[in-house]
């Protein structure tokens, strides 16, 4: 009796270890990230930071403002979210609950290879096919655009959204979707009221990793948007996003200088938003539990 609560405790104790490691790591992350930006923070300070331009080389006056980045990257990740999220939640619905065992033998495997193309693949695929059917659509001088970025990053997606969601939709209970039809609802109402509700702690689950994978991704964006620092709400014009320009950039600026200071502030402004998704999903997935 003794010997099996002793392997207990060191179960617990290596659980309580694994569990207080991904903490600190978070919180290391921060406090690295934030012992680099501080010095830019206190000089040449928040001011600078939250300006409407980003040209950190420049022969006249050197700018530092990220908002440029900001809204570039809130930009494609809001029009990737809402391409992605419908479309990945239907065709989930569809595998589950109405696909035939043959075609599903056929979509899952399909899916699953798309969620393996390397991401520098699908910029490849955005580059020479999307832009110029962009640039062809809109009659636009370039294909270049946040549109581009987004299509290519719905694409990415999708896999991981869909995934996610078949699986939590088919771990819905038979006995939730046979009390339904007894009671005369069709196949089509028992899907969309009894058994997507029923999975939608796992559907939004599935939603907020795939807008982790679109607003964490770096090569397809930064080879299909255009790469220009500017403010803008129009999906036709060139944009350029957070992790683009950490990605370009961070191996060429000087150690210690604005500039390198200056991108340490954007990598903590990207992970509080991805800090931000992450609590406001368990925030929603609360809610949803408690209701």
């Amino acid at each position: 009796m003794a010997k099996h609560a002793w392997k207990e405790k060191a179960i617990r104790l290596l659980l309580r270890v694994s569990a207080s490691t991904s903490i600190l790591i978070v919180i290391l992350i921060f406090v690295f990230l934030g012992k680099e930006a501080t010095p830019f923070v206190v000089e040449p300070g928040i001011d600078e930071l939250c300006s409407t331009r980003w040209m950190p080389v420049s022969f006249q006056k050197e700018s530092f403002g990220i908002v440029p980045l900001v809204t570039g990257s809130l930009l494609v990740t809001g029009l990737a979210t809402l391409i992605s999220v419908p479309f990945g939640v239907c065709a989930a619905v569809y595998i589950a609950e109405v696909a035939a065992p043959w075609e599903r033998e056929i979509l899952k495997p399909v899916i699953e290879l798309l969620a393996g193309i390397p991401s520098v693949v699908i910029g490849f695929f955005g580059l020479l096919v999307l832009a110029p059917l962009v640039k062809l659509l809109f009659g636009l001088p370039s294909g270049l655009t946040a549109l581009t970025g987004a299509l290519l990053l719905a694409l990415m997606a999708v896999p991981t959204v869909i995934s996610i969601s078949e699986d939590a939709i088919r771990s819905v209970p038979e006995s939730y979707k046979s009390a339904s039809l007894a009671l005369g609802a069709s196949k089509l109402q028992t899907v969309w009221k009894v058994t997507v509700p029923a999975a939608l702690s796992g559907i939004i689950a599935a939603v907020m990793l795939g807008m982790g994978r679109v607003i964490g991704e770096t090569m397809a964006v930064m080879m299909v948007t255009g790469n220009a620092a500017i403010i803008t709400a129009s999906p036709l014009e060139s944009v350029r996003t957070m992790t683009a320009t950490i990605a370009a950039e961070m191996g060429e600026v000087p150690f210690g200088s604005d500039h390198y200071r200056a991108l340490f502030c954007v990598g903590i402004t990207l992970l509080l938003a991805t800090f931000t998704i992450n609590m406001v999903a368990q925030g929603v997935l609360k809610k949803h539990r408690i209701g």
